[in-house]
């Protein structure tokens, strides 16, 4: 592995991997005993909390998929072989937004604490757990080594889809808007192709 990336000198949590990695203990600590505080007390509604929580990862995951989509195209990104050095000003502003993308994966750990404190665990399934705390993690090595080049395509793809997904949930939270979420019904498919 060569040396890490000087631009992202700096930059919020990417000059040390410990503050990374001890937000991922502190995740997994919370995920673990959650439960456990949690047994004799009756569930949290956390309704118009999980709609300003939602609504607010839609606006952030739009902001980031539609700054990656224009800045690449039109900063003449090569959709085939963009290397990571090549267009200085397009680079630098594909890494901010990439950055507030690492950074996201840290909000999103929200979705588990909702869980937890609605008693929801049916939805904290391993594979749940498993990507959030990697997804933070992995990004924190993007960002350091190869913070843009192709690295904008999986972020566009997943901002999408999380637009799509959060955008559902969000609304969902409030029951007179349930029967017009048309989209419910391709949140898994466009998950699936996004793993794919």
């Amino acid at each position: 592995m060569g040396p890490r990336d000087k631009r992202v000198q700096g930059m919020l949590l990417l000059d040390n991997y410990l503050p990374t990695f001890a937000l991922t203990v502190m995740y997994l600590l919370i995920v673990w005993m959650g439960p456990k505080y949690m047994k004799n007390r009756q569930p949290y509604s956390c309704r118009g909390l999980m709609v300003v929580y939602n609504l607010g990862v839609t606006y952030l995951s739009l902001y980031m998929c539609y700054e990656l989509a224009t800045t690449v195209w039109h900063g003449g990104y090569n959709f085939f072989c963009q290397n990571t050095y090549s267009a200085p000003e397009v680079d630098k502003k594909v890494i901010g937004v990439l950055w507030w993308y690492y950074f996201s994966k840290l909000i999103e750990f929200m979705d588990t604490f909702f869980f937890i404190l609605r008693k929801n665990y049916h939805q904290i399934t391993f594979l749940h757990v498993f990507h959030h705390a990697s997804m933070l993690n992995i990004w924190w090595f993007v960002m350091n080594w190869i913070p843009c080049g192709h690295s904008y395509f999986g972020a566009s793809l997943n901002s999408f889809v999380h637009v799509v997904m959060y955008s559902y949930y969000g609304l969902s939270a409030i029951p007179a808007l349930r029967p017009y979420l048309w989209w419910k019904r391709y949140i898994t498919q466009m998950q699936l192709v996004r793993s794919l």
